[in-house]
């Protein structure tokens, strides 16, 4: 196949549903974790999960990069540019991210505080290069897949000596937290619940290749299957799956083959190891503290972190108690589960992150009305 035309063949798409249905075993459950927000957004759009066997469950994790940052990181962001009165740039999706005390970057910038929207991060070295007095401090947000940008920023910007330039990094790692979800409904305490397979992500793993999963799966002994995001795709990880769980086998395959490697790339790897190390411990926002999971600033680096530069302080706060956001990305709740979803928590006035990013998994059920849906066939 050459054009994504021929990964949207509803003739294809029944095909593939038909095959699932004919290899699921009489009598099992297959719960499956879509681990990236992408996916969500593609099941959701292209009714995949209505082509699904009833015997195969769909659960949406957290692969949402916007959606996983608490409500403490937001709070520092805002005070960079309320109380420090620097330009803080950042991607749009955070701007419209509640924080505590009914606030938000957008609504901080309303009320006078320099906050920007950036396509990349060159637009945040721009600004700093063309307003030398002001300092620039780049909101970091992603997973793997945008993190090596940051690195290339912080490079750059020691190569040309923009000392008003610096990164609030809060970049996460997949393969921690996928490790994380599959440990939790074996540790007592935790909130989890049991899955048969992950999904893995695509775009990440073009950046780090699929050999970081393959620990995650055999000490999990759980199935992963990196998927594209088309709808064959995912159905055709979805088989896989099936496959790998009724032979009780439990590695890592590739769907994605077009466009992931087992080594992933090189040289995005190589500009994550330069500059970034990784935190002894990190708050996932519904999924609490993973061990290194996240990624910081080296010291070689130092005069470009923001959490340095300006003694950023991180204090826990927590979600509105009426918002279900926490559960949603941990799979143990669906977006209808919150009394809030499509009433007080809409895309125009959202109540937790999972409404408000484009991979959010409320998002995608309000965009795709797929709780109508639902209650139709109820």
């Amino acid at each position: 196949m050459r054009f994504v035309d021929e990964f949207r063949d509803a003739g294809l798409a029944r095909g593939l549903a038909g095959r699932i249905a004919a290899e699921v075993e009489p009598g099992r459950r297959y719960r499956f974790m879509e681990f990236c927000g992408g996916h969500t957004h593609a099941i959701s759009r292209y009714g995949v999960a209505d082509l699904l066997p009833a015997s195969v469950t769909m659960v949406h994790g957290p692969g949402c990069p916007v959606c996983v940052l608490p409500i403490g990181r937001i709070d520092n962001a805002i005070a960079l540019a309320v109380e420090r009165g620097v330009i803080l740039c950042t991607y749009a999706d955070m701007l419209r991210v509640p924080a505590s005390r009914h606030g938000s970057l957008q609504k901080a910038r309303a009320a006078g505080a320099d906050v920007r929207m950036v396509y990349s991060t060159r637009d945040a070295l721009r600004i700093a290069r063309d307003d030398p007095a002001r300092e620039v401090v780049f909101f970091a947000i992603g997973f793997e897949t945008t993190a090596p940008a940051t690195a290339l920023a912080i490079v750059e910007a020691e190569r040309h000596r923009l000392a008003n330039f610096s990164v609030f990094s809060n970049h996460v790692l997949t393969p921690e937290a996928i490790t994380h979800l599959l440990e939790a409904p074996r540790s007592p305490g935790v909130r989890g619940v049991p899955l048969d397979g992950i999904v893995g992500p695509a775009h990440v793993s073009c950046v780090i290749g699929s050999a970081p999963y393959e620990r995650v799966a055999a000490a999990s002994r759980t199935p992963v299957v990196i998927a594209g995001f088309e709808p064959l795709d995912i159905l055709q990880a979805v088989l896989m799956l099936v496959r790998q769980a009724n032979t009780g086998r439990h590695v890592v395959e590739n769907e994605y083959t077009r466009a992931v490697t087992r080594e992933g790339n090189a040289q995005a790897i190589a500009a994550l190891d330069a500059v970034f190390e990784r935190r002894a411990t990190f708050e996932w926002r519904g999924l609490g503290e993973i061990p290194r999971s996240a990624l910081r600033i080296r010291p070689r680096y130092r005069p470009f972190d923001a959490e340095d530069r300006y003694a950023i302080a991180y204090r826990p706060v927590p979600d509105p108690s009426a918002c279900e956001c926490g559960a949603i990305l941990r799979g143990a709740k669906r977006p209808r589960d919150c009394r809030l979803f499509g009433s007080a928590c809409t895309p125009d006035s959202p109540v937790g992150a999972c409404m408000v990013s484009s991979e959010g998994a409320c998002a995608a059920w309000y965009t795709y009305r797929r709780f109508r849906r639902e209650a139709m066939t109820a």
